[in-house]
């Protein structure tokens, strides 16, 4: 098991997102405030209600922009939905700054890769069921199968660096990358592998899954004209989550391993804890029971107290009912903390990566442990939840963060949570 004297590190981080591509920019824009939300050019949405989304640009509108060529080779894109391109992308620039590449059997053997995904490749989905109505079965791709499975994204990346360790891809909706950071964490504990390359990855801003929660009135509709404030976590003008894509990717080891080979780490993955609130489909239980189980879980795995935490990167979505629900976790875990406790939502500037959140956010705690700096919840005016807390409106606040954790829930009830520390 994890030891105070051989913790497991993150040695390597790697990130594509609505706020562009690449660990430095993406966290260089989210501490100045920007926002990736934008209206939604992916397919005409003018029967829908939600019509603002978070896009990853491309280097056509942004020069820190997704171009999937600096990770795959042309003749293999059209074998991959979006969700595989961007986890490509995200895993090259962790596996480069990791530093790790396996070349004896043995090394290649001990090497996790856990990808986890909420949907995996919906738009193929879509488009393969256009093509049959329109033109019939024989017209679809070879590639169909394998270009929407939800494991692919996992599978891409240990083909393509020859990974030959435990695979997996948790498909947990919005828990997923942080069961899989989780799982990860696992594998190296029990010993059954040295690295873990972990994270996951989402690509569906498409017509089913915009309609689709459109239809559950779940995402944001009045700020259609005004993409910026629609993501809007904590606020009273909130109504609903915005529909986000991208893909943050980890590698983690045992700090031994780490020196051993040369790696800097960048931090500590200290706890994890997941649970299931067995309560509703698609609400969490009002009191977040699920999630105060998971935060404990992940405390007591860390060994930390509750004030040992100095930040925390909510899950929170801007829903009016998830919202409230994780803030009452929070506060019964966290009971008289006050102020000096800081909790941000980030995808008040992404927008909400479902399968990726969990990653992207748990990157994010990260660069606040390592910059000393915790970003700040976009949009937020007049907050009617959490205000004994320091919900960090608007702008990034400096801050010495110690331990950080970072929350994420999805569907069906299902709780995850991550505790980084500092080196």
């Amino acid at each position: 098991m994890a030891t105070q004297s051989d913790p497991i590190v993150v040695t390597g981080m790697g990130v594509v997102s609505p706020l562009g591509t690449g660990v430095e920019t993406v966290w260089s824009r989210l501490i100045a405030g920007k926002s990736g939300i934008v209206r939604n050019t992916r397919f005409d949405v003018t029967n829908y209600t939600a019509k603002v989304a978070g896009l990853v640009p491309t280097t056509e509108t942004d020069p820190e922009g997704f171009d999937p060529l600096v990770a795959i080779d042309p003749k293999d894109i059209k074998k991959m939905d979006l969700f595989i391109q961007y986890g490509l992308v995200a895993a090259q620039e962790a596996i480069a700054q990791s530093g790790w590449a396996p070349q004896t059997e043995d090394e290649k053997a001990r090497t996790a890769t856990v990808i986890g995904t909420g949907v995996g490749g919906s738009p193929v989905m879509a488009h393969a069921v256009e093509t049959i109505i329109e033109k019939g079965p024989r017209r679809l791709s070879p590639f169909t199968v394998p270009s929407f499975l939800a494991n692919l994204a996992a599978g891409w990346i240990s083909i393509r660096y020859g990974f030959k360790g435990p695979i997996g891809a948790p498909v947990t909706a919005c828990a997923a990358s942080g069961q899989a950071i989780g799982d990860g964490m696992r594998l190296i504990l029990t010993g059954e592998a040295d690295v873990a390359v972990v994270g996951g990855a989402e690509g569906s801003v498409d017509p089913i899954s915009v309609g689709g929660f459109g239809a559950a009135r779940a995402l944001a509709t009045a700020f259609n004209d005004d993409p910026e404030g629609a993501s809007r976590p904590f606020d009273r003008r909130r109504d609903g989550f915005v529909l986000a894509e991208g893909a943050a990717v980890l590698v983690i080891e045992r700090l031994s391993h780490a020196k051993a080979r040369g790696a800097t780490p960048l931090a500590i993955l200290s706890g994890y804890g997941t649970s299931a609130d067995a309560y509703h489909l698609t609400a969490g239980e009002p009191g977040g029971a699920g999630a105060q189980a998971a935060m404990r879980g992940a405390l007591r795995m860390a060994g930390l107290s509750p004030g040992e935490i100095d930040y925390i990167n909510a899950h929170s979505t801007s829903t009016q009912v998830g919202d409230a629900a994780e803030l009452a976790g929070i506060g019964a875990v966290f009971a008289n903390r006050g102020k000096d406790l800081a909790i941000s939502s980030t995808k008040s500037a992404t927008g909400h990566l479902m399968g990726a959140a969990g990653a992207i956010e748990a990157l994010f705690s990260i660069l606040a442990i390592r910059n000393g700096i915790v970003p700040p919840t976009r949009n937020l005016e007049n907050p009617d939840v959490g205000e004994q807390f320091n919900l960090v409106p608007k702008v990034a606040q400096q801050k010495t963060v110690r331990h950080a954790l970072s929350n994420a829930f999805g569907f069906g009830g299902v709780n995850a949570t991550l505790v980084f520390s500092a080196i």
